[in-house]
């Protein structure tokens, strides 16, 4: 069997929520289990996150593999229903939906549902994504309040990362809900941890579940964040370079001295990207070291300069514990979110607590 594992940690799962909760004590949280619960397992990480109010998610067959397998908390669907037949389960598994346009505010108000849907009010301040425009979203909430059982706000911030910050979508969305005494759901990760004044009634922890840090600036380490999915292999070939040599495909990288190489069993089939660069971080026996040449579908290569009990079975790193994935995502041009959401089936996956 290929040495290749992920190890999901349960506790860092429950102590990153921890920390959204502590960051913003007054508030729900909509723990955000997407995506598989960004590659973690949907059953796994709703087990983890029981602490958590309510699970938000953007797949409907996922809601309901939650509510089959006895998930009883409230569940937000984050884009809402797509097509008119999906009401019906969404009605009868008490599912909530967000609203974000006319077509599916017409939807709604056309349906014969036997008890009115809960829903979140979209509206656009900025991101350009998904939300009513502000002009129309008043009329919006009037509409809504005729077949909504129960309405909360939400918008989605664009550059709570960022230098631009919330305020100028806070502003907007203040002018556009006017004095509507609804509840209100605005924060997510970057928000949480950075703007306390848009915590509100519901916050939406994403990323920092899983331990990674929603800004380019600052660790996950320093915010008190654990990795909860570190992904590990091993060497399973050494290699001795002589300067002129290459390795892998392309010959990307050529030695100009002595080089020792391992191989290790790890490549892109297995969600590793292609596109890290000569350079990108790797642990070998606990050791630092770095990536050379191009990563291959089912291997890439590693320098052991500098690690001489490198050997045929050494244990290898690819991120999680002792290695950031915002690291390694970083050296290969992405966000940890997507190495995180990428992980193949293919990997075998095990759970501590």
């Amino acid at each position: 069997m290929r040495p290749i594992r992920a190890r999901i940690d349960s506790g860092a799962l429950r102590h990153n929520l921890g920390v959204a909760k502590r960051r913003a004590p007054r508030s729900r949280s909509w723990a955000v289990v997407k995506a598989n619960a960004y590659g973690h397992g949907l059953a796994r990480a709703a087990k983890a996150l029981a602490a958590a109010e309510g699970l938000a998610l953007i797949e409907l067959e996922a809601a309901l593999e939650l509510r089959r397998s006895g998930e009883r908390r409230p569940i937000l669907l984050l884009q809402g229903f797509y097509a008119p037949e999906e009401l019906e389960p969404i009605a009868a598994q008490g599912l909530a939906v967000v609203v974000h346009d006319a077509e599916q505010l017409a939807v709604l108000e056309k349906a014969q549902l036997p008890k009115k849907l809960a829903v979140y009010a979209k509206l656009n301040t900025g991101m350009n994504r998904l939300g009513f425009p502000g002009k129309e979203f008043r009329d919006a909430l009037e509409r809504l309040r005729a077949c909504a059982g129960s309405i909360t706000l939400m918008t989605h911030f664009a550059d709570a990362d960022g230098e631009r910050g919330v305020r100028w979508q806070l502003a907007r969305f203040d002018a556009a809900a006017g004095g509507a005494k609804l509840p209100r759901s605005l924060a997510n990760s970057a928000a949480i941890l950075r703007y306390p004044e848009t915590h509100a009634d519901w916050v939406r922890p994403g990323i920092m579940l899983y331990g990674c840090s929603p800004f380019p600036d600052e660790s996950a380490e320093k915010l008190g964040l654990k990795p909860a999915m570190t992904l590990s292999s091993e060497l399973i070939a050494a290699r001795s370079l002589s300067a002129g040599d290459s390795v892998g495909y392309g010959c990307t990288f050529t030695a100009d001295g002595p080089v020792r190489v391992g191989i290790v069993a790890c490549g892109y089939a297995d969600g590793y990207p292609r596109h890290a660069p000569t350079g990108t971080p790797i642990l070998v026996c606990g050791k630092r070291t770095r990536t050379l040449g191009r990563v291959a579908m089912d291997m890439l290569f590693a320098d052991l300069t500098g690690i001489p009990e490198a050997a045929i079975g050494s244990p290898v790193t690819l991120w999680g514990e002792g290695l950031s994935a915002d690291e390694v995502a970083t050296s290969a041009g992405t966000v940890s979110y997507e190495l995180l959401c990428a992980l193949s089936p293919r990997v075998p996956v095990t759970e501590t607590d």
